[in-house]
Parts: structure tokens; sequence; C-alpha cells
């Protein structure tokens, strides 16, 4: 059979010799066997593989055929079933099948990277530099194979580049203009890059720079090895699927070697031996470890074999998450959990052994310890207390990786029950073992479980920390009794917090008792523990030292001042509140010296690794303060002591003027300037409609306003709350109407001010009176008849008391200058001399510090030099 007609059966990649190079390049890879293996022709497409049934002489006419008729064989099937004379269709043919093979694929990716990184040196864009530079080692490694040799082209271009990179940072160093930030990093990248890949082509880069020319046309290098097949590695922290014992069933785990791999109570010891040495090494599955530990805990079958292997087990499920910035994940969270607390019963049941930190590291893996004649434990080496501390951070950060407005959320703060159980546990056996005075366990890890005992109870209410306790007392049984905190402590959360905290104030100092403190005092301002909370905020002098600690100390610092503020106003202490809150509040950045948000701002840049510092500080949102309830009582604080000082420095001039809240005043000004205020949509609308009510005197419309803000309803006792802000603003309305129209008043009645804002007689006259007692008001109180006499001081006119302002201003401008001069001259007796004058010249001269004060008398000119006045301004100022 002809050739020709047997296109349907065989593949068309043995029709010729341009074929053999594709079959040649499948060898190379299986992905490229594919194409080649492809008929050429759609309509002769039959059976890709040769027919093994034919006959030799079939097989001796196709020979034939191929030597007699070669233009039969360049045109193939496809010639006699195309019109002969349409040759640009023979041509697009032809193209159309030509097949290239897996070599000629890749030469032709390398020259396409090799030229996309010559464009970007023309450009000078090392941004694509880079990326074409990783593409193209990728592809010189599957084209140079494990022991092929590197392409000329390859070694060109590596040669080039950092001749052409080390042009780059020369001209960079001489260049004032500054490189883009974007492409400064990418060089960088790429002068570590090829100061890397060149290492291992140094012998090869000599060469080429020795004889461009002849290097280039040697003898082609030798053909490439097949490329490698890639197997993805499953990261530790993708879950992998066990496989069960039923899909094991009739199978043989074994090792690499072939060996089978068989888990005995006599070979436990040394599989954690193996383990252990590939511990923290590249190319450890950390997720097989587990597997591996999980069978030998079902294999143990003695006390110090479980607590080896639940040690090292919960020890390699940690090590999950310490790679990664994410969290650890929950399945493997709850296990560690659950095998914690198994070990501590373990411990528990079992006396005789002992896990302290101190314990020396058994070699022996043929055997088990034994206790000795005169000791009373048996000592395995590890620490409860860090793997509690650990547990409980690793459940923070997936909190905080969580958004909080979920289900998912709720379900995860559940296991906060679990992890405090574990907690206390972990308290009382650390007590046992501190009463051992062979063992020697120091007084910080006690330290240590008390204060994360302390840091779960001290934000939460106390219907939530008395079931807490309750479940946990539960879970050990009766017979168990606590040294630190009996069971008749915890039950009462003031007297456990207490306990807590004075424990740590005795055993402990330095960080630990100043954050045992500021827990205590944020406890006591959550109930309502105002005076307590407050002298022990002031004992402590942690104002003082606050910035000398932590990170997170500052926050918990930053979290208490505001707890004492809110206190403060729920007891209806204005002032405190204000006070207190001014710190905080004032400054613009609650969200960020809370810890409950991350501040985005704008002229700054913020490196990856201070935006992940940020991020793993920030609290869960179970433990975040009400921003916009916080910005509510600041601002409500703020309007009733800004409006009546507002309206006495108005009413009096010569009031020297001071502001109490900046924040407060912008927030005013602006709404003052608005042409048109609608109806308030927000809390801090409310209070501006509040604030211009009030001063207006309409202390009613004020109240409605304050009530209508329904972020009230978020605190205890939101009616009495109410009510102590209505009488609050009726208060404040008062002293604003007696500072605004005293000027207006020769006598006015107590009864008629009464009747006006609705206090008693004798309120109204307690007010009056502190005012006139604090010089506030220029007036008598005549109680015979009930009036308020008020005294006419000197009126001022309008441009007397714009003269006032004035001077006030240039007095201030003066000051401003001095400071200014004061710390460039570093306060220099000759800071006035200039060089070419002389002492009684002009200008010269140093500055009087002698004679009356700026304020008052008419200073004279001293002869022989001028005494530093302010110029011309300031002597019509003081003139």
């Amino acid at each position: 059979m002809s050739r020709f007609f047997r296109g349907g059966e065989e593949s068309s990649s043995e029709s010729d010799s341009g074929d053999e190079v594709s079959i040649n390049g499948s060898e190379e890879s299986s992905d490229d066997e594919q194409q080649v293996k492809k008929p050429q022709n759609k309509f002769l497409a039959g059976n890709d593989d040769s027919d093994d049934d034919s006959d030799e002489s079939e097989e001796e006419s196709e020979e034939e055929s191929d030597s007699s008729d070669d233009d039969a064989g360049k045109g193939g099937a496809d010639y006699f079933l195309k019109d002969a004379s349409s040759e640009s269709e023979d041509s697009d043919d032809d193209k159309r099948s030509a097949v290239k093979s897996a070599k000629d694929k890749r030469a032709e990716e390398l020259d396409a990277s090799i030229k996309q990184i010559e464009n970007g040196q023309k450009n000078g864009d090392w941004t694509l530099i880079s990326a074409e530079f990783d593409k193209l080692s990728r592809q010189v490694e599957r084209l140079q194979g494990p022991r092929g040799k590197a392409p000329k082209t390859w070694i060109r271009t590596i040669a080039e580049l950092e001749d052409f990179m080390n042009e780059a940072l020369a001209k960079a160093k001489v260049t004032p203009k500054k490189m883009n930030a974007t492409q400064a990093r990418a060089l960088n990248a790429m002068k570590q890059k090829i100061k890397k890949t060149n290492k291992g082509y140094q012998k090869d880069i000599d060469a080429y720079r020795a004889d461009k020319d002849d290097f280039m046309e040697s003898s082609e290098e030798e053909a490439p090895a097949p490329a490698p097949i890639k197997v993805k590695i499953p990261k530790a922290s993708d879950p992998i699927a066990q496989p069960t014992e039923e899909d094991m069933e009739g199978f043989t785990e074994v090792t690499q070697g072939g060996r089978t791999v068989k888990y005995s109570p006599e070979s436990i010891l040394k599989h954690l031996r193996a383990i252990l040495d590939t511990r923290g090494k590249k190319n450890t599955d950390r997720s097989e470890q587990i597997g591996v530990l999980e069978k030998l805990h079902a294999t143990a079958n003695t006390p110090y074999q479980q607590i080896r292997v639940l040690l090292t087990l919960i020890s390699s499920r940690f090590d999950l998450a310490s790679g990664s910035s994410g969290a650890m994940p929950v399945e493997h969270w709850k296990s560690a959990e659950k095998e914690l607390s198994t070990l501590f019963t373990i411990l528990e049941q079992n006396k005789e052994y002992v896990v302290v930190e101190n314990a020396e590291e058994w070699e022996d893996d043929e055997k088990v310890p034994v206790l000795q004649p005169g000791e009373k434990h048996i000592k395995v080496a590890g620490s409860l207390v860090s793997f509690v501390e650990r547990l409980d951070d690793e459940l923070g950060r997936s909190l905080q990786s969580i958004d909080p407005h979920t289900s998912e959320y709720i379900e995860r703060l559940q296991d906060e029950g679990s992890l405090y159980n574990i907690i206390f546990r972990g308290l009382l056996y650390t007590e046992a073992l501190r009463k051992e005075d062979d063992l020697d366990v120091s007084q910080d890890t006690v330290n240590r479980i008390v204060m994360r005992r302390l840091e779960h109870v001290y934000f939460k209410p106390a219907q939530v920390i008395k079931v807490f306790e309750d479940n946990c007392w539960k879970a050990v049984g009766s017979d168990v009794d606590s040294d630190i905190t009996g069971r008749a402590a915890s039950a009462d959360a003031t007297n456990l917090v207490g306990t807590l905290c004075n424990y740590l104030f005795v055993h402990s100092d330095g960080i630990i008792r100043a954050r045992a403190m500021l827990c205590q005092v944020y406890f006591l301002a959550l109930h309502n523990e105002y005076y307590k909370s407050r002298d022990m905020m002031l004992m402590s002098h942690l104002q003082e030292n606050i910035p000398n600690f932590d990170v997170q100390s500052q926050i918990l610092y930053n979290r208490t001042l505001v707890q004492v503020g809110l206190c403060a106003f729920r007891k209806g202490l204005v002032y405190d509140a204000q006070n207190t809150l001014q710190e905080i509040c004032g400054s613009g950045r609650q969200k960020e010296l809370l810890a409950q948000g991350v501040m985005m701002q704008r002229f700054n840049q913020v490196s990856p690794e201070q935006e992940r510092l940020e991020k793993s500080r920030q609290l869960p949102f179970h433990m975040h303060i009400n921003l916009e309830l916080l910005e509510c009582v600041y601002l409500t604080c703020s309007m009733l002591l800004e409006i009546p000082l507002l309206a006495q420095t108005g009413s009096s001039p010569d009031v020297k003027k001071r502001v109490i809240s900046k924040t407060y005043r912008r927030m005013l000004e602006y709404h003052e300037r608005q042409i048109f205020t609608g109806p308030p949509e927000n809390t801090r609308d409310h209070v501006m409609q509040a604030s211009k009510a009030l001063a207006a005197g309409e202390w009613k419309k004020s109240t409605t306003f304050i009530h209508n803000i329904k972020i009230w309803d978020l605190m205890a006792n939101t009616e009495d709350i109410k009510s102590m802000l209505s009488k609050q603003i009726q208060e404040e309305g008062l002293r604003t109407y007696l500072f605004t129209y005293a000027p207006f008043y020769d006598t006015l009645s107590v009864e008629t001010l009464g009747a006006m804002f609705e206090l008693e007689p004798t309120k109204v006259s307690a007010i009056i009176s502190k005012m006139i007692s604090h010089e506030e008001l220029s007036a008598s109180l005549d109680q015979v008849t009930s009036n308020v006499i008020f005294r006419k001081g000197v009126e001022l006119s309008r441009l007397q008391s714009l003269a006032l302002t004035l001077s006030d201003k240039a007095s201030s401008l003066i000051e401003t200058n001095e400071r200014t001069l004061e710390q460039r001259t570093q306060g220099s007796s000759n800071a006035f001399d200039r060089p070419g004058r002389g002492r009684g010249g002009g200008r010269g001269g140093a500055r009087g510090r002698g004679g009356g004060g700026r304020g008052g008398g008419n200073t004279q000119r001293q002869a022989g030099g001028t005494q530093f006045t302010g110029g011309a301004l300031g002597a019509a100022v003081r003139g």
C-alpha cells in the first residue's frame, strides 16, 4: 500500500525526516508529545498509532515509494486532496501543518524574554527587567536540565546585564535627581538576583568577556536533558485529608526507602527522636509529622510515653502558624486545646511525673526513665506555661482575622471558655509545682500565668466572670482548691480581681506589676467605683513613666484612662470626665491609641513591616470601647463647660481667654460658618445643635437634642444618665444666662430664675453664691428679698474692646518672637550685636531684662544702646 493512502491509519509524524525532530522533541516533554502526535490534516485524521499488523511487503513498497517519488513525499496526502494549481493555499497549509519541537519552542521563548530585557535596558525600566529576568531564569532551568550546559545567549545576557546594572548604580550615585521608588526597589532586587545568579556561571562569563565573538561562534552546547517534572509540594497550612482506617485496609505504610513502618510502644522514643531532629529544617512536611505523632499517641501505653508524645505534638501544631503571619488553623487550635487538657489530666493522675523547664533531656531511647531511690519525681523537659500563653495568643490572632459582624466570630469567641479553663488548670498545676522545694520552679512562671488569667477577666462584667469561674471549679472537682484564689474568693468578681492583683503587687515588679495595677483600675472604673479607681491611678504615678513602657502596656494605660473618664461621666462629674478624656479624645487619634484600628495617614508612608506590627497589636472586637459613645461623652462634657465660658468671655472682655477643648471649638466654629443647617443626623450634629440652643438660653431645646442621641442606649441605666444630663443642662443654662445678660440687669429675683430654669430657689442661690465666690460674677445676693444685685463695672466701648484684643495679640506675638530668638541664639547675651557697629549705634546692645513688666509702665530707652522692646508696635502697645 502506498504511503499516501495510509495517512488515515498512521500518525503523520512518521511521514518525513522533519517529523523525526518532533519525535526526538517528544522525548523531552510529555506535553509536547501530544502536540507532535496530532494529525496534519483534519480530513485524514484517523488512528494515531501505526498498524502493528501491516505486512512486510507494504513496508517495502513504502520504502520504494519514498525513494522513487520525492515530490509526493513532500506533499503528503494533502497534495492529492487539494487543487495543485493553488500554490498560495498549499503554502498556507504547509505553514499551518508545521510542528515545532519542544527545543525550538523553548529557544523562541528564550529569545523573546531576552528581547524584552533589552527593551527594558533601552527604557531604563528595571521593573520589566526584573520580571523578565525571573521568567528567563525559569526557562533556562527547563532548557538546561539537571546536567546540561547553559545556553550561550543566557551567558551573554547575564554578563551584559551585570555591566548595565553597574553603570546604572554608578550613575545613580552622581545624579542629583533621585530615581523613582518603584524603580529603585527593582534595581536593588536585580542587584541581588544577578549577584546570586552569576556566581554559578562565573567561568562561562569570564570566557565570554575574554573573547565575545569566539565564545559565541564555538561549537553548540549539548542537547538539553528532559525537563524535570515539577511536583507541587503542599504548604504546611493546607488541610491534608488523612487516610482513614478503611482506606488503609489491606495496605502497609512504607518509608521513602521502601521499608515498612511499624509503630510499637518500644519504638515510640526512636520515632520521637527522628521527628525532633527534622523539626525546623527546610522541606519538612509538618502535616505529615503531626499525622505520625497522632499515631504514636494512639500507640503509647505508658504515662511517660504519652507525656513525651503530647509535648511534641502540641509543639508541632504551633509550628504550623510560626512561619506565616496568619492565624493558626481552627482545627489544629482545637486539637491542641484538647491535647493540652489531656496532658493536664495525665499529670494530675500521675503525680510522680512533672513537666518543668529546667529538666534534662532523656537521651536513652531504648528504655523509659524509672523513679530512683530518694527522688519523688521524674522530670520531663517542657514548659506548660508557654503552651498556655501560645494558645491564648493564637486565639487572639484568630479573632483579629475574622470579621466581627459575622456568626463565625461568635462561634470562635465561644472557645474562650475552654481556654480560660486551660489557664485555670495551668495555674493550679503551677501552684502545686511551686510548693515542691526540689523542683525549683521560678516565681516568674507563676506570675505569667496569673497575669494571663487577670487579662481575661478585667474587662468583663461581674456576671460573665462568675459564669467562667463556676465552670472552672466544676471541671476540676470539689477536692481541689487554690492557694492564690480559693473557692470563696472566686465567688465574687471584685474579690477575685483584687486577689489576683494583690498577688502580683507582692510577688512581681516592673511591667507585670504596672499592668496588674492598670487592670484593677479598669475593672473598678467599669463597675462604677470612680473614686477608688481615680485614687489608685493617681497613687501609681504611671502617667509619669508610661512612655518608657512597651506598646501593649501603653495601650492598656489609654484604655484605663478612657474607662475612668466614662465612669466619672456616669457619676455626673462632668469636669473630671472632660479633663480625663481630653488627652485621648483631644488628639483625634482615639482609634489608634486604643488599638481599635489603624489610622491611614495622608502624607506618611508606612512600611509593610510597620503595618504588620500595627495590625498584630489590634485588640479583638469584643474588647473594644465604643468610639462613638466615647466621642459623644467627650463632646457633651465639652459643651457643658465651653458654652458658659464663651458667654463669660463675651460679656467680660477683661477676663483672660482660655480654651478647654480645641477640638470642640473647631467643630463649633465650623458649624457656625454653615449658611444652612438642617436637622441633626449624627452624634456630632446633635451636640452642635444643643450647644447653639444652650448659648441662646433655650435649655429645653438643648435637652431635647441631647436626649435624642441614640448612643445613650448602649450605656447601663440610660434613664439615669438622661436625667443627670437634664440637670446639668439646667444648671449650665442658668450660668450662661447670668453671664450673658448680667450687664443688662440691676437686680434679678431668684424665684424668677428658678421659674425660668425649673430649679429650686435654694439650688439657684447655691449656684449664684458659687459664681460670686469664684469671682465669676460681679454681684451680691440679698437673702432678705431673694434678689441678685449686680454691680456695674466700667463698660467698654467697641473700640476699646478691639484695642484690648489687639494689645493681647501683639503681646503674644512679641513673646513668640522672643522664644524663637532664644532657641536660635541659645540664650547668648550678645545676640543683638552686629559686626561693624559700636555699642551706641542703632539697634545694638543687649536685651534688657530689668525694669517694669511687659504689660504696664512706660519703659524708657537707655542711653548708649537700645533695649529690645519689640519695635514700634511693642512701644505703641505699652504706651
